[in-house]
């Protein structure tokens, strides 16, 4: 199996960035855990600051792997190109956020992405991402 991790703005900051809401731990740091805890998927990562990028990373792995799981950060609540990709490709995606968006502001109760992804996992924190792995591991 062949899942890869996408990652918006900001999350490249995981560890350092307000860590009462987002922990302590890097998200590479945590992403070598989660690799190490499921050797039978090959995961990728990217991270990107920049919408096209995002876009471009989708379209390029969209129909060569068997998921997608993706935390679009601030992008989540607001591109529609983001959300046009995963809809444009073959391979399934879940939406991911380390916190609980829908006990934050307004504005991030919107999720844009959600409604083209087969699932949505929000406020567990990193674990959200193990979450999404084993999601897809059932659904082979």
């Amino acid at each position: 199996m062949k899942l890869t991790v996408i990652n918006g703005p900001n999350l490249n900051m995981l560890g350092k960035r307000e860590p009462h809401i987002y922990g302590n731990e890097s998200f590479e740091s945590f992403f070598e855990t989660l690799k190490a805890d499921f050797p039978e998927v090959e995961l990728s990562y990217f991270q990107s600051n920049i919408e096209g990028e995002i876009v471009d990373k989708i379209h390029s792995v969209g129909f060569s792997c068997d998921g997608i799981i993706i935390n679009a950060g601030g992008y989540s609540h607001t591109s529609v190109a983001i959300r046009d990709a995963l809809s444009a490709v073959s391979a399934p995606a879940v939406e991911v956020h380390i916190s609980n968006v829908f006990a934050r502001e307004d504005f991030r109760q919107t999720l844009l992405l959600a409604p083209v992804c087969r699932g949505c996992i929000t406020g567990l924190g990193l674990q959200g991402y193990r979450l999404a792995v084993e999601s897809f591991m059932e659904k082979k």
